[in-house]
């Protein structure tokens, strides 16, 4: 069981910080909610659901999943239907090396042609995800965390454009 104050990571949501543990009555039922606040909304997350919590990665995975954001070569799913749910269970999962995946490869796959509003809505929320996990590991505000992870992105645009 998480405390208030510790820092989390909700998946497909963001990461975020504890700020209340509350007894809610909801349809008639009472249970206990870890209450927090991912983009600006107050969420209540039920302790004990099968979506799972997670504590926000140290420092040296959040650099290693930076670190090896290019290495690896995208993995570009042909079919809308098919790659949609693999990068929706790749961020259901909560895992931050998969949520890399997903944006690597969306934004591979947008340097070769426009992203259907799917896959557009997808990039955007795992990449809110990853920088709201870098904001609090790195004390980051917002901008900064953007910058950080465009930075990461235009290395592989770099390193292309060279061979």
């Amino acid at each position: 069981m998480y405390q208030i104050g510790d820092k989390v990571v909700y998946p497909m949501h963001g990461a975020s910080v504890i700020e209340a543990i509350a007894e809610r009555e909801i349809l008639g039922k009472k249970k206990l909610y870890y209450l927090m606040t991912i983009k600006n909304m107050q969420v209540m997350f039920p302790i004990g659901s099968k979506m799972r919590l997670r504590k926000i990665v140290d420092k040296n995975i959040l650099e290693d999943v930076l670190n090896n954001f290019n290495h690896t070569e995208p993995d570009i799913i042909t079919n809308p239907t098919h790659r949609y749910r693999n990068n929706l269970n790749k961020m259901k999962s909560g895992d931050i090396y998969e949520g890399a995946q997903v944006i690597r490869d969306l934004i591979s796959m947008s340097r070769k042609k426009v992203l259907a509003a799917g896959d557009k809505m997808m990039l955007e929320n795992a990449r809110h995800v990853l920088t709201s996990e870098l904001m609090l590991v790195q004390g980051l505000n917002q901008v900064q965390a953007d910058d950080v992870l465009d930075t990461v992105i235009n290395e592989n645009e770099v390193v292309n454009n060279l061979s």
